[in-house]
C-alpha cells in the first residue's frame, strides 16, 4: 500500500502558502541572505521581515525536505563517494561528511566534531542504516579512519582510497561552500545540521544535470520539479482557462 502524501499545516501563519514556499525555495536554491529574500518578496509588493523569513525556512524547510526524500526516486547508485570537508562553527572546527553516488546524489550529510575512526564508522553505519544496503564499490580519500571503518562494517565491499578518485564528492560540497559564505558563516552546530539536511535534499531538487539535456528537456524537467515542489507544499494550482 502507498503511503499517503501529508502537506504541512499552515494553522496559524497568516501568510499564503505560495508566499512562504517561496521564501523557502529562495533561500535553499540561491545562495541568498534572509535580507536579500526578504528584498525579492518586497519587489513583488510582499512586505514580510526577514526574522519571519528565518522562522519559515527552520520550520518549513525540512518538512519540504523530508517529503521530497520520501517521494518515490530511481534508487542511489551502488558506488559510493566519501568525503569530510572541515567547517567552522563559532571559531571552532567541526567536520562535515558527506555520501553522494556516482551520480553526484547526495546520499547523507552528518556534521561531527571528530574525523577519527570512531566519526567514520558512525557515519558509515548512519549511512547503511538509511540507504538499507552496502555499496558495490566505497570511494574515499586517503583518510585511514575509512579504512577502519570500512574494516569493521562492510569488509566485502571493494575499497578504492586515492585522493584523484574522489573528485565526484569533493565537488559536490561547491553548494555547500556557497551557502557558507552567503551566511558568513556557520553559528550553530545544531542548527547548521538541520540546515544542512535540508539544503542537500531542497538544492539538489532544483539542480537537474543540465549538462546531459537539451534546451526544451531542462525546461521541461523543470516545470516537473516544480509541480512537484507545489504538492509537497500544498499549493493549489489553479486550472487555467483559454
Amino acid at each position: 500500500m502507498e503511503s499517503v502524501e501529508t502537506t504541512p499545516s499552515y494553522k496559524g501563519f497568516r501568510f499564503p502558502v505560495e508566499i512562504i514556499s517561496e521564501a523557502v525555495w529562495l533561500y535553499h536554491r540561491f545562495p541568498l541572505s534572509y535580507r536579500e529574500v526578504e528584498e525579492l518578496l518586497l519587489a513583488r509588493g510582499i512586505i514580510v521581515s526577514h526574522e519571519t523569513i528565518r522562522m519559515w525556512c527552520e520550520k518549513f524547510g525540512p518538512q519540504y525536505a523530508a517529503a521530497l526524500r520520501r517521494r518515490r526516486r530511481p534508487q542511489a547508485g551502488d558506488k559510493w563517494h566519501l568525503d569530510e570537508v572541515f567547517v567552522k562553527i563559532n571559531g571552532v572546527r567541526h567536520y562535515l561528511w558527506r555520501a553522494v553516488d556516482q551520480d553526484g546524489n547526495v546520499l547523507d550529510i552528518v556534521l561531527q566534531s571528530r574525523r577519527n575512526a570512531k566519526a567514520a564508522k558512525r557515519f558509515l553505519a548512519k549511512l547503511m542504516k538509511k540507504q538499507r544496503r552496502v555499496p558495490s564499490v566505497l570511494v574515499t580519500d586517503k583518510l585511514k579512519s575509512y579504512g577502519t571503518a570500512h574494516r569493521v562494517l562492510m569488509p566485502s565491499v571493494e575499497h578504492r582510497s586515492h585522493k584523484g578518485l574522489n573528485n565526484r564528492a569533493e565537488n559536490s560540497r561547491q553548494p555547500t561552500r556557497q551557502r557558507e559564505r552567503a551566511m558568513k558563516g556557520f553559528r550553530d552546530a545544531g542548527r547548521t545540521q538541520r540546515f544542512l539536511s535540508a539544503f542537500s535534499r531542497i538544492s539538489p531538487h532544483f539542480r537537474p544535470r543540465r549538462h546531459l539535456l537539451t534546451a526544451t528537456g531542462y525546461r521541461t524537467e523543470m516545470i516537473i520539479r516544480f509541480a512537484i515542489w507545489d504538492q509537497i507544499a500544498g499549493v493549489t494550482v489553479m486550472p487555467t482557462t483559454a
